[in-house]
């Protein structure tokens, strides 16, 4: 090797010792750069990122609320009273259905903690057994209900049942109720700002012998929109005053905001059906659910392509289950359904069932709800289900939605909104005999107050 020639480890050492300087110089820029770009006005700021699901307001909506609920003191009874019938303990329960119930407002609190979005109160928050008061400042009347996001005006619609009615019974026997009203239609763009867009399917006030003769009976009214006829569709479960009936409803409009046409009841396939729900899938196909046979199971039947009517297709399922209130969503291509046991008008416990297939076989995987104490646990929060929103932009987490009923007076029910979560360890099942895997854990959480981890924008 010659003198002027400078050995490889002598040139690279050379050309660090140049660059150096120059690194530096760049990477300050770019810290510079970075810090001038976070400054700046971000057109999307408010926008949710799908990435951002370890942050804290995501893990604020699994850190529950715990309830501390206190029996009041036992009221005094005559000796007459106690020899007529002595008294069994009093529970919970007994005090929530109680309308004179010392603690009566912790379960339906007073106008005076009415959420109301023209004031601003709780901007965004949910807040579940609070009175929600629409755009107008009267209470939100869509018990039952389930929402539609219409993709044609980027809007939310909220159908559900309009009892602004006084509660009677029909006989002594018989079933707290209202006489039908109708169907009331509710719009958002935030799904917390509710415009009240009027009854949409109202009741019959002199034919005695149509399906929605005030007298009679209209529950759970969902609606879906066919991509084929271009028509909305709202099917709802309809019935008499001793509840014998037990038919389905189907009813259609060109608008989402009615007026809705009713077209006609049935049994389907021959069957009684009570509680219902529908579903519309990935591919556009629709599913009716239904509770059937005395409550005792509930049926899935695809509906037909038009979504008016449903094929010849029916698969029983959670056949000697008996439950009601079904409400299904999906994710990750896993179909899940929150279901509520039959108990009349007093809260009980909530079940959550999974399948690879809307026509089942299903697995209850068990009580979903957490937080609260127990006895919320076991009451479902004291609602029960009606609907799962997905909600854009979230990947993992859904609104469970419920109704806190008040058979005293059924107009003044409350709206229970929670979110709903499917991640994590899988629960073991109630039922293992299909040989399933162990879906992943269903969680509905408590919060007496809680809103989405992201601000809404267009």
């Amino acid at each position: 090797m010659s003198a002027n020639s400078a050995s490889p480890s002598s040139r690279l050492m050379s050309g660090n010792r140049c660059s150096l300087p120059v690194a530096v110089f760049i990477v300050l820029v770019c810290l510079f750069l970075l810090q001038l770009y976070s400054l700046l006005p971000q057109k999307d700021a408010f926008k949710l990122d799908p990435q951002i699901h370890t942050s804290r307001r995501f893990r604020e909506l699994d850190e529950v609320d715990e309830e501390n609920i206190q029996m009041p003191p036992p009221r005094k009874r005559s000796p007459r009273a106690i020899k007529r019938k002595p008294k069994r303990p009093t529970t919970i329960i007994d005090e929530f259905l109680d309308e004179s119930s010392q603690i009566r407002h912790l379960f339906f609190p007073d106008m005076k903690t009415a959420i109301d979005p023209n004031k601003g109160n709780g901007s965004f928050y949910y807040n579940p057994g609070r009175i929600w008061l629409d755009t107008e400042g009267n209470p939100i009347q869509a018990h039952g209900g389930g929402i539609l996001y219409d993709e044609r005006d980027k809007t939310y619609y909220w159908y559900g049942e309009y009892k602004d009615g006084p509660t009677y019974h029909a006989h002594k026997k018989g079933a707290a109720r209202v006489d039908i009203i109708g169907v009331g239609c509710y719009s958002s763009k935030d799904l917390w700002t509710w415009k009240n867009e009027g009854i949409v399917l109202a009741a019959e006030e002199n034919d005695e012998t149509h399906d929605l003769h005030k007298s009679n009976v209209l529950e759970r009214p969902k609606v879906l929109y066919n991509e084929n006829t271009g028509k909305y569709v709202m099917w709802m479960h309809i019935d008499d005053t001793n509840y014998t009936k037990a038919h389905v409803g189907v009813a259609v409009s060109d608008y989402p905001n009615g007026p809705f046409h009713y077209l006609y009841g049935k049994n389907p396939h021959g069957f009684d059906s009570r509680d219902m729900t529908v579903f519309r899938d990935d591919d556009g196909s629709a599913y009716l659910i239904y509770s059937s046979v005395d409550n005792s199971e509930l049926h899935v039947s695809p509906l037909t392509k038009d979504y008016l009517d449903v094929t010849n297709v029916v698969s029983p399922i959670l056949i000697g289950h008996r439950r009601e209130a079904p409400a299904m969503f999906k994710h990750q291509g896993t179909y899940y359904m929150i279901t509520s046991g039959c108990t009349g008008w007093a809260p009980n416990e909530a079940m959550a069932h999974a399948s690879e297939s809307v026509m089942g076989p299903w697995e209850t995987m068990g009580n979903p709800c957490l937080g609260g104490n127990e006895i919320f646990r076991e009451t479902t929060f004291f609602s029960q289900s009606t609907f799962v929103l997905p909600v854009k932009g979230l990947t993992e987490y859904f609104i469970f939605m419920a109704d806190r009923w008040n058979p005293a007076d059924l107009r003044d029910s409350r709206y229970v909104w929670l979110p709903l979560k499917v991640a994590g360890p899988a629960d073991q099942p109630l039922d293992y005999e299909f040989g399933f895997p162990l879906w992943p854990r269903v969680s509905i959480f408590w919060h007496k107050r809680w809103k989405l981890p992201f601000r809404w924008s267009e």
